[in-house]
């Protein structure tokens, strides 16, 4: 109401949902900014059509790149959308939130868009290297381990304002799907991430460029359902 009436400005998270896991099942981090005056926007990346993910070693991003480029496209499509119909919000300072593939997504727009993010939330992210303020958790469990290069060592990392917390938790249960211990617990750490307003050093790392994104490509033939076990 308060915005609406011109009195603030809202600030953005955007949600990007991992692989096989709906848009709509991160209701537990919605919620929780929705109710810290956030506009929370949760965006489904693709389509129950699309081909599965796949690993392709030895291409940059395990071939993957293509896949981060529309999740670029949407988010920008997304916001073009949204600023009619909710015009009082902020949308060059958003707050970057990603499970999985969605946050590869996350932290690869704002490599793109660095000016546009404020802080970025990353849920097992697993192939784009960390670039600055981030606060990052990880699941439990020899299958679903970063890359190499997606964390700098610690004393970067500090400066850097990046966090990374090791939880006790497997990689489907960062969603509505896990238990609520383990929501309530990244909760409890995520709220004081949003409070901690510092100013800190971005890190320079490698991650190719691309000026703009582009249309979304089209959609490839379609392929089997991913299973939730392997392919996030």
């Amino acid at each position: 109401m308060k915005a609406n009436a011109g009195i603030i400005t809202l600030p953005v998270a955007i949600l990007s949902h991992g692989n096989t896991v709906k848009c709509s099942e991160y209701s537990f981090l919605a919620n929780v900014f929705a109710a810290r005056g956030y506009l929370s926007i949760s965006i489904q990346h693709d389509l129950d059509t699309d081909a599965p993910l796949v690993t392709k070693v030895g291409e940059l991003f395990v071939g993957r790149l293509s896949v981060y480029e529309r999740g670029v496209a949407n988010i920008l499509f997304a916001i073009e959308k949204l600023k009619p119909i909710e015009a009082s919000a902020d949308y060059e300072h958003l707050t970057m939130v990603g499970h999985s593939n969605g946050g590869d997504i996350s932290m690869y727009f704002a490599k793109l868009y660095p000016n546009r993010v404020k802080k970025v939330v990353t849920l097992d992210s697993l192939r784009v290297p960390f670039l600055f303020k981030t606060l990052s958790f990880r699941s439990m469990g020899p299958i679903f381990k970063a890359d190499p290069g997606v964390f700098s060592e610690e004393a970067v990392r500090k400066k850097s304002g990046i966090r990374v917390v090791q939880t006790g938790y497997q990689h489907t249960d960062m969603s509505d799907r896990g238990p609520e211990n383990g929501k309530t617990a990244i909760l409890a750490m995520l709220d004081k991430f949003l409070d901690d307003d510092t100013t800190v050093t971005p890190i320079k790392v490698n991650v190719p460029e691309m000026t703009e994104p582009g249309p979304v490509p089209e959609m490839t033939e379609p392929g089997p359902l991913a299973d939730a076990s392997g392919r996030h």
